[in-house]
């Protein structure tokens, strides 16, 4: 069976959800399929069986394929480290932070790190599906690309162009991406996909003809718009979440800091009926709040610095109800962090947390990566994982005494037994749900969905053509 790609006539077109639908719908088909994105840019990341990082996007579409993550699945992954610099991650692990005309000069070097990913991919699955970047004719662009036209061409992949028609000019996205499209990525393009369609479906009845006679391609689905509450790849895609406000008995202020990561650790709450979640980004006061979440940052110090320059920092030292930490937001809350090799900022410094945990963190290489299960705040088997460079002597993976909570695990909010808990002791009239099954209803919806609006046989015979 040939490889399959997913390219976009834009960022955010609906690539990384399409891939993650297929990936579950070829799975139920009984097909070993696996994903794969050369290089994402994204500092929502998670730790592999390997104890490698990749990017939560791949993670999703491999729980979607129901197989392990691995850090062969996104070989190259870059997090923004300010300044126009990024941290560059090959095959999960840390190797530098670069500016961004340094990363391209050294481009050409990671090309055979893509290779032996995709290659190791297609020996030990049926299936390959393949997410694009962005646009794949950035036409300035195309000899810094890894993962558009390079894996096209590379791997003589069967191609599908998602257009998003949400944002319009559909038409012209698409005519305009395949006049500009590598020949040899428009050879293998199976057909189009019309994806985040709002209304009745009948109304873009004339519009697939014209694509298909006018511009001369399949149109193999059009998308009916639906919204996937978990696992948001950017902080634009956090835009998207819908809560579910049946139900509110707390009220809980998310810091969103510049740097803010891991989105993910949001999923549960967001999803939850009873918490009503407000994303903090600018100073206000929060004394209309029942608890605070400092989540998760990929520049401690500096979105330290932008508290204090908000005045949020302050109104923080003066909130009299809980206030909980995830790993970056966990050493905030502590006396001192210490920079000495200026790994979480621009030079070595010394900075002044909130002093709410009795500790310092010192930042330190190698980066810790692992995953399992955890004893945390007195709950046995939370599974988690961490991503952090910072230590700390007395509390390295939790804190809890009387308002203050924190930890340096990513997903203890997806443990039903811990988050109940939590939140009982806040309002005793808390219930809690059953995360696991809503995470998995989203993901089966979403592929259902999609499936009952996209040519699967055409998709399938293009597949498995000679």
């Amino acid at each position: 069976m040939k490889s399959l790609a997913i390219f976009g006539t834009s960022s955010d077109a609906g690539k990384t959800t399409l891939v993650m639908a297929l990936c579950r719908i070829f799975a139920d088909r009984g097909i070993n399929v696996a994903p794969f994105k050369a290089q994402n840019v994204s500092n929502n990341s998670a730790v592999t069986i390997e104890g490698r990082e990749i990017s939560r996007a791949q993670c999703l579409q491999a729980e979607a394929a129901r197989v392990e993550p691995s850090y062969l699945f996104n070989p190259v992954l870059l997090k923004s480290h300010g300044n126009s610099s990024v941290q560059v991650i090959v095959n999960g692990l840390v190797t530098d932070n670069q500016s961004v005309v340094e990363y391209y000069q050294k481009i050409d070097g990671l090309k055979e790190h893509v290779k032996y990913a995709f290659n190791q991919l297609q020996q030990d699955y049926d299936l390959v599906i393949a997410e694009g970047a962005g646009s794949p004719v950035e036409l300035n662009l195309l000899h810094k690309d890894l993962s558009n036209t390079f894996v096209a061409n590379t791997f003589n992949t069967k191609n599908i162009l998602v257009a998003d028609i949400e944002r319009g000019g559909v038409f012209a996205s698409i005519y305009g991406t395949l006049e500009l499209m590598d020949p040899v990525m428009r050879s293998n393009l199976i057909g189009v996909i019309v994806n985040k369609f709002r209304g009745d479906r009948r109304f873009f009845d004339e519009g697939e003809t014209i694509i298909r006679e006018r511009f001369g391609v399949p149109v193999l689905g059009v998308l009916p718009f639906q919204p996937m509450n978990i696992d948001m790849e950017d902080s634009q895609s956090l835009s998207n979440y819908r809560q579910r406000l049946d139900d509110v008995k707390l009220r809980i202020a998310v810091i969103a800091y510049p740097g803010l990561s891991n989105y993910n650790d949001l999923d549960a709450l967001m999803a939850d009926p009873e918490l009503h979640i407000e994303m903090i980004h600018a100073y206000r006061p929060l004394t209309d709040f029942d608890m605070v979440l400092l989540p998760g940052s990929k520049t401690v110090i500096r979105d330290l610095h932008w508290l204090k320059h908000q005045g949020l920092f302050n109104e923080l030292q003066h909130f009299d109800k809980p206030i909980f930490g995830i790993c970056g937001g966990y050493q905030m809350l502590c006396g001192q962090l210490h920079d000495p090799n200026a790994l979480e900022h621009d030079h070595a410094i010394v900075e002044a947390g909130l002093g709410f945990i009795p500790d310092d963190v010192h930042y330190q290489q190698p980066k810790i990566l692992a995953r399992g299960d955890y004893q945390l705040f007195s709950h046995d088997a939370i599974k988690g994982y961490e991503i952090h460079c910072g230590r700390m002597a007395k509390y390295p993976l939790y804190y809890q005494d009387g308002l203050y909570s924190g930890t340096h695990v990513h997903g203890v909010f997806d443990d039903d037994g811990l988050r109940t808990n939590y939140f009982k002791t806040i309002n005793p009239n808390y219930q809690g749900y059953a995360y696991a099954s809503y995470r998995e209803e989203q993901i089966q919806g979403f592929a259902d969905m999609v499936a009952d609006n996209l040519d699967l046989s055409a998709i399938l015979e293009a597949l498995q053509a000679d």
